[in-house]
């Protein structure tokens, strides 16, 4: 979400520079590789994992024909809950280009949360194409 704030914000000052956005960078497990993954204890960084899987789970939804994106966040949401050390700030489907929340999912729509995990808030993003 950071780049395509960062990349409207070049295009809107006509600044002279090529916003690059490249894919996320993973653990094995899915984990997304951040400085704060320091911040998590074991069990935590066990818990962690279910940012990726709610991802999949997006993703899974979409591939099988799901539009609907409250339908999509909904199951996204049980799935975090089911975690007792995750609080969520916020599941969100977006246009990926305007980041406006979206009712009926259109290509391309960025599918992105915000979950605390113990006392460390972890993003973490995915593109439905």
């Amino acid at each position: 979400q950071q780049a395509i704030v960062i990349k409207k914000m070049v295009a809107d000052l006509n600044m002279d520079a090529e916003i690059v956005i490249l894919p996320t960078v993973r653990e094995p497990d899915g984990l997304a590789i951040s400085s704060r993954n320091i911040y998590l204890n074991p069990k935590e960084r066990k818990t962690a994992v279910v940012l990726y899987q709610a991802l999949c789970l997006a993703q899974e939804l979409w591939s099988q024909g799901e539009t609907n994106a409250q339908t999509i966040r909904h199951h996204m949401t049980d799935l975090i809950q089911k975690e007792p050390l995750a609080t969520i700030d916020y599941v969100s489907v977006a246009n990926a280009e305007t980041l406006d929340e979206l009712d009926i999912v259109k290509p391309p729509a960025l599918v992105s949360m915000a979950v605390k995990i113990g006392s460390t808030r972890l993003i973490d993003n995915g593109v439905l194409e």
